[in-house]
């Protein structure tokens, strides 16, 4: 079905190009490069530090790169701000959660909204026809995105009341209200039940399909990463030591070695 609506052309949506950030001496990421496609779910698994979350704040502009460019839809956003990185269509989650918590659920979805849907200061000081259009269109829009995550019924209270798994989805609708072309999951399922988790393996599978996206996951959560991915990248010490199917990636001794090895040891122990 996905394939019918994403057809795989090979059209690249992001390139990144030998990406290596420095932090005091210390490399998180070292000559890190990507070509991802239009209609991609990739994931991005590695061990604690290996680098993960620093790739996404490079991407999103959060942090500059030492050395490297990336390119969004052939445009090079290297260096560029994370407000006109997200208004180019990437759009992201975080490691931990950074809702508006004293603003509603509606609210939190509807200012993302805003970043695409300006509209002028006279019409919206004055409550013009325009003004209240618009507003009642950011509503529908958000009431429609919570739906997909069962939080409709509690737009009107605070983020702050919702219990953590649920905080965790409203930050995926936060991103999706941004119109995303890119969307860049920091460990989504963080902190969920195994069911929550399978609940919203199926939510990003349908949201790449529904709204024509492209995805990057970044997760410990290994069962996870292997039913939803279709590429895997596994970062060790900032580098990228694998890279292929589930199936390749969970065989590659290597991997084993870094992170799936040390997973089953702790389990053990």
């Amino acid at each position: 079905m996905s394939d019918q609506i994403l057809p795989r052309d090979n059209e690249c949506l992001l390139e990144i190009e030998d990406l290596s950030k420095n932090f005091k001496g210390l490399r998180a990421i070292s000559n890190y490069s990507l070509e991802l496609r239009q209609g991609e779910i990739l994931g991005i698994i590695g061990p604690n530090g290996a680098g993960k979350s620093t790739l996404f704040n490079l991407i999103t502009g959060y942090i500059p790169p030492s050395s490297g460019k990336i390119r969004f839809r052939g445009q090079d956003i290297t260096n560029s701000p994370p407000d006109k990185i997200a208004k180019l269509g990437i759009g992201r989650t975080f490691q931990s959660v950074r809702l508006f918590s004293s603003m509603t659920l509606m609210d939190n979805v509807i200012t993302a909204q805003q970043l695409h849907d300006s509209d002028n200061l006279f019409s919206t000081l004055a409550s013009l026809p325009s003004f209240r259009k618009r507003e009642q269109r950011l509503k529908r829009k958000s009431m429609e995105l919570m739906a997909l995550f069962d939080l409709e019924g509690q737009a009107d209270l605070p983020s702050s009341s919702l219990p953590y798994g649920d905080q965790r989805k409203l930050e995926v609708v936060r991103a999706l209200a941004l119109g995303p072309k890119l969307l860049l999951l920091d460990e989504p399922v963080a902190g969920m039940s195994r069911q929550e988790s399978l609940e919203v393996l199926q939510l990003i599978r349908r949201i790449r399909d529904e709204y024509y996206l492209t995805i990057v996951v970044v997760e410990h959560n290994m069962p996870i990463v292997m039913q939803l991915c279709e590429r895997i990248q596994v970062l060790n010490n900032g580098e990228i030591i694998a890279e292929g199917t589930p199936a390749e990636v969970r065989n590659n001794p290597l991997v084993i070695e870094a992170y799936l090895g040390k997973v089953e040891n702790n389990a053990q122990g």
